[in-house]
């Protein structure tokens, strides 16, 4: 990776990050927030019978879709920290559809094929809309979780690659010392899309609130943001600890706050402040149990893993008829289920993302129509 520094009229930085500084921390992240998805995505499958175990379970694991929050923060992080200055748009998204489309469609036909399997179809319009990855504009839950369900998060990231190449330079005219307001009015208008959505019908505010890949956005341009301050050398010391204990608490406390808020409002902040801060300590190369080699391998995996694991959960417990199972049964399942997609991601990982990456996301230089914002390497 190369990073492009953000010039301004302030004076200089007294911390930089360093001409293509690595953040394997992050790629271990990576895996904990696909994890979280994974165990909100078991808590409503029905998989275990109502329990005291099943119910600590499912207050716990409840919040867990906000593990999607932390993916669209993080994309717009990590790719303008990685912005080539010499790239051009074409390139950008040559490499990008090398790098989810492959997978993407395998997973999708997998879904398919296990959707047949336990006596399920898959319209054409839902089909068609998947693979078209346009899914999430459509205000119809049959058509946005058709087949494979998590799949509309990929329609929101297609919309941001789509957008990435113009909104990179003019984020990157900002300067360094208006960069936390821009952060700021990136969260108010996060924390204000409940309000916005509340005159809309009630079968439309999911939607709005969580599907839509416009309201999404403001989290993906919070990533970028937040690694403009990063690069700049503007964000504060802070200990990775105390803004870990900061989302944990997020995290404790958003089944506690209207729904609408639930799905990225309380935890953006702590989101947006642990990618840097982490971003930052491995820049200033600080120890990190996030850079250990399996950790960065479950990271590495973790996108093939977050296709591929609500279509193994449900295909299991349909196959199996294993809804409402007693406990024990319920938590085997639960581990095999985990098992069997982490096995499946890694097979997806090494013989369809990196194949793909390898032949379809070379680089090809190019001298015009340059993608990075103005300024030069560090």
């Amino acid at each position: 990776m190369s990073s492009v520094e953000v010039t301004g009229r302030s004076d200089p930085p007294t911390r930089t990050p360093a001409d293509g500084s690595r953040l394997p921390s992050l790629t271990g992240l990576r895996f904990v927030a696909a994890f979280l998805v994974f165990c909100f995505h078991i808590s409503i499958s029905g998989l275990s019978a109502p329990s005291t175990a099943q119910h600590a379970f499912a207050r716990t694991a409840g919040a867990g879709a906000v593990g999607v929050s932390f993916f669209f923060v993080l994309s717009g992080f990590v790719l303008t920290w990685s912005a080539r200055p010499d790239d051009t748009a074409r390139a950008f998204w040559r490499r990008r559809a090398a790098k989810i489309y492959p997978n993407y469609v395998v997973a999708f036909a997998l879904s398919v094929v296990g959707l047949y399997a336990t006596g399920h179809t898959v319209g054409f319009l839902v089909g068609a809309a998947n693979l078209g990855l346009v899914q999430a504009w459509w205000p119809d839950p049959g058509v946005y979780f058709g087949a494979n369900s998590v799949s509309w998060s990929l329609a929101c990231e297609a919309f941001f690659y789509a957008l990435f190449p113009a909104l990179l330079p003019v984020l990157g005219r900002v300067r360094p010392e208006r960069l936390w307001a821009g952060a700021a009015v990136c969260v108010a208008a996060v924390c204000a899309v409940p309000v916005a959505a509340a005159p809309l019908p009630a079968g439309r505010h999911y939607w709005f609130v969580y599907i839509f890949p416009p309201v999404r956005l403001l989290e993906f341009v919070l990533g970028m943001v937040m690694a403009l301050l990063v690069k700049s050398g503007r964000l504060p010391r802070f200990p990775v600890w105390s803004v870990a204990v900061l989302l944990v608490l997020a995290y404790a406390v958003t089944p506690y706050f209207p729904p609408d808020a639930e799905t990225s409002a309380v935890t953006v902040i702590p989101f947006a402040l642990l990618i840097a801060t982490v971003a930052v300590a491995d820049v200033e190369g600080r120890r990190s149990v996030w850079r250990s080699r399996w950790a960065v391998w479950l990271g590495e995996v973790s996108f093939a893993f977050y296709l591929v694991h609500q279509s193994v959960i449900v295909d299991l417990m349909r196959g199996l008829d294993a809804q409402g199972s007693a406990p024990a049964k319920a938590w085997t399942l639960t581990a095999a289920s985990l098992a069997l997609s982490v096995a499946l991601a890694g097979l997806l990982h090494r013989f369809v993302e990196v194949p793909a990456m390898r032949r379809l996301g070379r680089r090809r230089t190019r001298t015009s129509g340059r993608l990075g914002p103005a300024g030069s390497p560090p």
